[in-house]
């Protein structure tokens, strides 16, 4: 097998390829399960050295093949933005105080990326829409001031939004804030639902952290403080069920679908885990079923994922590591 390698040597060639697998298997993450689902891509992004902050958040133009993270700390920019295959683009930091969750919303006409800005400064409190050179175009709520959960676009910490291609918004506010709540808006941002109060009751909240859509009319809210993960019609906002039973050594920190709505990726930060459920066709929501999992290194802390719909991609902003990390499917 090793022609070029006197026999006296082959025993420490083994014992140095055994030490190398290790110390590949101890700092990267493994996948648990029969069958691995996605592989890391080692070489997103090709300069990593951009990553100058926490990165917070990770968005996907999946139609143009762009990647868009949200990152905080002092002097940094705030957004910035990347090809599907890793190189850097260009960064943007206007009126983005501190990004907590961020979405690409794709129409007919172009893309315009929406932000959640937890800041507590004169642009904090908001959601705000960007086009993809980072020019403000909508600001909802009042920037700078808390709000109260009697007034729907009166925001206090809104950790995360998604928009649908009708144009139909939903928003989880509270990530640690006063106000406890899913909020629906319509295209021209009037509110049409809004469901949660703080508590531990069906339909209550304890840091609504995440929010996605799935195919069949339901939207999922990743109930951080809860450890659950509560569902809701996206027509009424009527409650349709909560899985409970896999998240008792840490919450639900973000929810996003694979590309073929058969599972849901779920991020555990204090247990640096990313959790794959198989999710529910049409019907009952049943219980929760964890398929695969991915072990992440120590203090990688994954906070916030997406994917992308075209190839499936997944895209996890670790804010411990201060790094986005792109797996793809198998």
């Amino acid at each position: 097998l090793f022609p070029l390698i006197p026999p006296s040597m082959e025993f420490n060639y083994y014992i140095f390829i055994l030490y190398s697998q290790v110390l590949k298997a101890k700092n990267s993450s493994h996948w648990k399960g029969e069958q691995p689902m996605y592989k890391l891509d080692i070489g997103w992004p090709k300069a990593p050295e951009y990553f100058t902050g926490q990165t917070f958040c990770v968005a996907v133009d999946s139609l143009h093949g762009l990647v868009y993270v949200g990152q905080r700390g002092d002097n940094v920019p705030k957004v910035l933005v990347f090809s599907e295959e890793g190189y850097f683009l260009h960064s943007w930091n206007d009126t983005v105080e501190m990004p907590h969750g961020i979405f690409v919303w794709n129409t007919a006409t172009g893309s315009s990326i929406w932000i959640t800005d937890v800041g507590t400064g004169k642009y904090g409190h908001t959601v705000k829409q960007y086009s993809p050179l980072g020019k403000l175009m909508q600001v909802l709520g009042t920037p700078g001031n808390a709000g109260s959960s009697l007034i729907p676009l009166q925001f206090d910490q809104p950790a995360d939004i998604f928009v649908e291609e009708t144009g139909e918004i939903y928003v989880v506010d509270g990530d640690g804030g006063m106000n406890n709540r899913l909020l629906k808006l319509s295209d021209d941002y009037k509110e049409l639902w809004l469901t949660g109060s703080n508590g531990s009751g069906i339909g209550q909240f304890k840091i609504p952290h995440s929010v996605t859509v799935d195919a069949f009319g339901r939207v999922w809210v990743a109930d951080r403080g809860n450890k659950r993960i509560q569902v809701f019609d996206k027509v009424t906002g009527e409650w349709l069920g909560s899985w409970n039973g896999c998240f008792s050594e840490d919450g639900p920190y973000s929810v996003r679908f694979t590309a073929d709505y058969k599972y849901l990726i779920v991020a555990q930060l204090n247990i640096n885990r990313l959790a794959i459920l198989a999710a529910p066709p049409v019907g009952s929501i049943g219980d929760c079923a964890i398929v695969h999992s991915v072990q992440l290194a120590d203090e990688t802390k994954p906070h916030l994922v997406d994917v992308d719909m075209r190839s499936g991609a997944v895209y996890v902003a670790e804010i411990g590591a201060q790094q986005v990390q792109k797996y793809v499917p198998l």
